[in-house]
């Protein structure tokens, strides 16, 4: 299935349906008084986010959703009936804006949540409601409200604990492959990955977290370069960014210039990053350094320390080789404490939160 992350649709929410002025005429009955009944409710349109969708390519070429409009009332007091609802549902993960203001309207991040899109119209009212004992034989009646319409743009951001970073070819899809139950293409040129990837990644029994590899990046992706930063919004929700690197560039041929191609190309990523959303930058980010197969361990020790000295970087640094599976499980089991860390985190602080609120509760009662 072709992975779509954007769309613009548009949704029109059933009219409701006309009341009616009618009267009672029936035989030994007379002056039988207003029987006119309501007209029924539109149309509602509803969003549900469903774990079992990955991709918004229903709404790519479906862009028009129209509920019907709610049947007329009648006389002898009947009312017309109301238009079932529409439901859309959507991958888990959707964020849903308006398409004039770009606003942020609704969030889809939790499976089965459910939220209103547009409101159908209620329903006119029949004559039967404007009696009274002055006025016995009404004659008003009020026409159905018309339905809500709104023309909305969904972004799909995928949800994932750890996103991987780095120009194409650094080798990300190969280190999806390895630690998870994914299967990206794997190929020696540029750009193989072409949309997101996610693998779940099980460290022992009972833990386990998400990987998500995108695109790579390159010089100018903010601008449109290459495959763009369009997948950039798929790092957004994730807890911990994974900067992988080629350590061992084709080209320089000194130590010198390698370390010197590393760092601009680390340096590249963090631009790029910077010109999309600087909020990312407050993300952890660990640097994983990559292909270490493909060189000796002085070597290897020598364009780490190199590299640190030239990025003054002080974080946590990993030295792997995906294609090896070397170095993969002390990685592997740090990412895992770090996502546990941080779900301990947000717990503690909800369950604060929510003690503050009950407490404050109770003294406004014993106020």
């Amino acid at each position: 299935m072709k992975f779509i992350d954007e769309a613009v649709i548009e949704i029109h929410a059933g009219k409701g349906g006309n009341g009616v002025a009618a009267f009672r005429r029936e035989k030994f009955i007379p002056k039988g008084g207003p029987s006119g009944g309501d007209g029924g409710r539109g149309g509602s349109i509803f969003g549900v986010a469903d774990r079992n969708i990955n991709t918004l390519i229903d709404y790519r070429y479906a862009r028009l959703h129209r509920a019907r409009n709610g049947e007329q009332g009648q006389g002898s007091d009947r009312y017309g009936a109301g238009a079932p609802d529409i439901v859309l549902r959507m991958p888990v993960g959707t964020s849903i804006l308006d398409a004039e203001t770009n606003e942020l309207l609704w969030d889809l991040d939790q499976h089965d949540q459910r939220i209103l899109l547009a409101k159908g119209g209620q329903g006119g009212l029949g004559n039967l409601h404007f009696k009274s004992s002055i006025n016995r034989a009404p004659r008003q009646c009020t026409p159905g409200e018309l339905g809500q319409v709104r023309r909305l743009r969904l972004e799909l951001k995928v949800l994932a604990d750890v996103g991987l970073l780095g120009l194409p070819n650094a080798g990300k899809s190969t280190l999806v492959a390895a630690a998870s139950n994914a299967r990206p293409k794997i190929a020696d040129y540029p750009f193989t990955t072409l949309h997101p990837q996610l693998g779940l990644v099980r460290t022992d029994e009972a833990r386990s977290f998400v990987m998500a590899d995108i695109p790579g990046l390159i010089a100018g992706a903010a601008q449109g370069a290459g495959l763009g930063h369009q997948f950039l919004r798929h790092l957004q929700r994730t807890r911990l960014l994974l900067h992988l690197v080629d350590l061992a560039p084709t080209g320089p041929e000194s130590v010198e210039e390698a370390v010197a191609q590393l760092a601009s190309d680390i340096r590249t990523i963090v631009s790029e990053l910077s010109a999309y959303d600087r909020g990312m930058l407050k993300k952890p980010r660990w640097l994983v350094l990559n292909k270490t197969d493909m060189l000796s361990d002085s070597e290897r020790a020598d364009r780490l320390r190199q590299l640190q000295k030239a990025l003054r970087w002080k974080g946590q640094t990993f030295m792997v080789s995906a294609l090896t599976r070397e170095g993969l499980q002390p990685l592997l089991y740090a990412i895992q404490d770090e996502v546990d860390r941080q779900a301990r985190d947000i717990q503690s602080a909800l369950s604060e939160k929510a003690a503050l609120e009950a407490q404050a509760g109770s003294q406004g009662e014993a106020v």
